[in-house]
C-alpha cells in the first residue's frame, strides 16, 4: 500500500532533522566544541530545539502513517503534515532567542494540538460506532 502523504512527511521530517543538526554541527565545528554546549547559549538553544524535535516526530509521523493506512490519503491530512512541519520550524527559529517568542510558543502549541488531534483521530477510528466491520471473505461470496 503506497502511503504518499507519510512518504513526503517521512522525507520532509529527514530534512528538517539534518536541517536542525547542522544548525548545532556548525557551531561545535567552529568553535571546536566536542561535547556539551561548552557555555553557548544560542548552542543549547539550538541542542535542545533539535532534541525537542527528536521527541515529538517519531509519535506524530507513526499516528499520521497509521491514520493514512487506516483511511487513506485525505485533504485534512495533507493540511495536518503541512502544519506540523511549519510549527517546527517556527519552534526552532523561536528557540534562537534569548526570551520567549510567539514562534516558539506557536510552534509548541501547534506541535501538541497536532498531536492530540491524530491521537484522537486514531482512537476515533479503532473505537469509533461508525467503523465497519470487515466481512470474512467466504462469508463475502455468499452474499
Amino acid at each position: 500500500m503506497l502511503l504518499p502523504i507519510t512518504l513526503t512527511f517521512a522525507a520532509a521530517c529527514a530534512l528538517l532533522n539534518f536541517w536542525l543538526a547542522i544548525r548545532c554541527a556548525r557551531f561545535r565545528i567552529k568553535d571546536k566544541i566536542l561535547h556539551g554546549d561548552a557555555g553557548h547559549g544560542l548552542l543549547a538553544r539550538r541542542m535542545r530545539a533539535h532534541a525537542n524535535y527528536v521527541e515529538y516526530t517519531p509519535i506524530v509521523l507513526i499516528l499520521f502513517g497509521l491514520v493514512e493506512m487506516a483511511v487513506g490519503a485525505s485533504l485534512w491530512l495533507w493540511i495536518g503534515v503541512l502544519a506540523y512541519v511549519v510549527a517546527r520550524i517556527a519552534h526552532a527559529f523561536g528557540m534562537d532567542a534569548d526570551k520567549p517568542t510567539a514562534l516558539r510558543a506557536g510552534g509548541a502549541l501547534l506541535t501538541w494540538v497536532i498531536m492530540i488531534v491524530m491521537a484522537g483521530t486514531a482512537l476515533s477510528i479503532a473505537y469509533g460506532a461508525t467503523r465497519a466491520m470487515p466481512v470474512p471473505p467466504a462469508m463475502a461470496a455468499r452474499g
